[in-house]
């Protein structure tokens, strides 16, 4: 009924930049909040960064300054503006939405699918 996708991964040298989408889709009725977590290799899935409907946001501590998160609610899409990247942010970045359905009263949290960032020293 709803579906994540989640684009823009890759591999990048430190200092460098990438950007990551994703779209939402399906019978949507309203998305509060959007985010990013992140989970690298023997480490728990951690917040990178959220962003309400309003446009509020909160960020780890560690990308402070360094990522920018973004939204478009008319097109469902959230968008993670990774610069100055570290190789310690190399993980795999999952899309999370908390998403209510149209004919439901409450949301329910969807994940992305996940998309490898490496950056290399």
């Amino acid at each position: 009924q709803v579906q994540l996708v989640e684009s823009g991964g890759g591999l990048v040298q430190a200092g460098g930049s990438l950007r990551l989408s994703c779209a939402a889709s399906g019978a949507i009725g309203s998305i509060d909040p959007m985010g990013w977590y992140r989970q690298a290799p023997g480490k728990q899935r951690e917040l990178v960064a959220l962003i309400n409907s309003g446009g509020s946001t909160n960020y780890a501590d560690s990308v402070k300054g360094r990522f920018t998160i973004s939204r478009d609610n008319a097109k469902n899409t959230v968008s993670l503006q990774m610069n100055s990247l570290k190789p310690e942010d190399t993980a795999v970045y999952y899309c999370n939405a908390n998403i209510r359905l149209l004919w439901r009263t409450r949301g329910d949290l969807y994940w992305g699918q996940g998309t490898q960032v490496t950056v290399s020293s």
